[in-house]
């Protein structure tokens, strides 16, 4: 059960992992996370590990254990957050850099937080109107709808975008090698430019996002998108298909510090206004 892939959207939804309820219910506390704010072990490395990974998603700086005091929601000491702090990262759900005492993430933890701790998250009202403008002129021609789709897509996540349809001549549309590029403190010099020429090999593309699919959206982190170019890099793929016939993926790729959350929902929303209005 991935905790994005909501059993029921009402403000009373939950999911069970663990062992545990999660989710937002009348009687309990609820973090950044999600995860209801208990006082056993593993909920508060849930809720911990929560505060960090979504903590260096957005700052792209190592996290302290004065600034998840302040964030956590009960009466928790900086010494009790530090505990956990030091279980997490024996555990290898959290790194830090010699020159900080702050943490920041590994790809076990970013796997742990897409797989349990993610919520879904809705798009802003007015970028899902764009969304439905953008695809309101009818577009006929395929090439026309996955570049139309790889641009929205980009300008959404702030990341690199891939689009195959079947039938399509060229076999996929790539857009957004400037966020990539903005990235570039998440990957060396030489590792960009294997990242760009991958991006240029159309079979090794294909493969990779013909993939089976197991559900709607899949997230490959690191080293399990199979592929050395994109091992420090994160891959989400979602299948599309339209209301005329053809059918296809959608597919994001960046750092493993990605807003995932942001992405999962645009990939979510312009995968249902394709089938809806194509």
């Amino acid at each position: 059960m991935r905790a994005w892939q909501t059993i029921d959207k009402s403000a009373k939804s939950q999911f069970f992992i663990c062992g545990f309820w999660h989710g937002p219910v009348a009687t309990g506390k609820t973090l950044l996370t999600g995860v209801i704010m208990r006082t056993d072990p593993q909920h508060r490395k849930d809720a911990v590990l929560g505060i960090v990974v979504k903590q260096y998603i957005h700052t792209i700086t190592p996290v302290s254990s004065a600034f998840i005091a302040d964030e956590y929601e009960r009466d928790v000491s900086s010494a009790t957050i530090r505990n956990i702090l030091v279980e997490l990262e024996a555990d290898g759900y959290l790194t830090h850099p010699h020159t900080s005492a702050g943490r920041m993430p590994t790809e076990r933890g970013y796997r742990y937080y897409v797989d349990f701790l993610m919520q879904e998250i809705a798009l802003l009202e007015e970028e899902r109107h764009r969304v439905h403008r953008e695809y309101q002129d009818g577009i006929q021609e395929l090439e026309a709808l996955a570049e139309k789709t790889t641009e929205i897509v980009s300008d959404l996540t702030h990341c690199a975008s891939i689009v195959m349809i079947d039938g399509l001549s060229h076999g996929y549309v790539f857009r957004g090698s400037n966020y990539l590029a903005e990235a570039v403190g998440s990957y060396s010099l030489q590792k960009m430019a294997m990242i760009l020429r991958t991006l240029e090999e159309k079979e090794r593309i294909l493969e990779v996002l013909r993939r089976d699919l197991d559900r709607k959206i899949k997230i490959y982190i690191g080293q399990e998108t199979a592929c050395e170019a994109f091992d420090e890099c994160a891959l989400a793929v979602s299948r599309f298909q339209t209301r005329r016939g053809p059918s296809g993926r959608i597919a994001v790729l960046g750092p493993t510090r990605m807003d995932y959350q942001r992405v999962v929902s645009a990939l979510e929303y312009v995968s249902d206004v394709i089938h809806e209005m194509m």
